[in-house]
């Protein structure tokens, strides 16, 4: 049996995320998968903030949008 990769997401799904996604949503925009997005936070290397909320992550959005960027400009 072998792993799938994760389905990339388009700029359109992107810009409809909510304020704070988990750690997967995040890893599948960025194409990255389940391993390593894990092995990336624990390490404190993820290419966006990440949050430790509990027993799982949590990632801002804007960091997100920031890193593949898309990210709003300010006013």
């Amino acid at each position: 049996m072998t792993a799938q990769e994760p389905v990339p997401m388009t700029v359109a799904e992107v810009a409809a995320l909510p304020a704070v996604v988990d750690l997967m949503t995040a890893a599948r925009a960025l194409r990255i998968g389940r391993t390593t997005a894990y092995a990336l936070a624990r390490a404190g290397d993820f290419p966006c903030p990440v949050l430790r909320a509990g027993t799982g992550w949590r990632v801002p959005t804007v960091g997100l949008l920031r890193v593949l960027g898309l990210e709003p400009p300010t006013t």
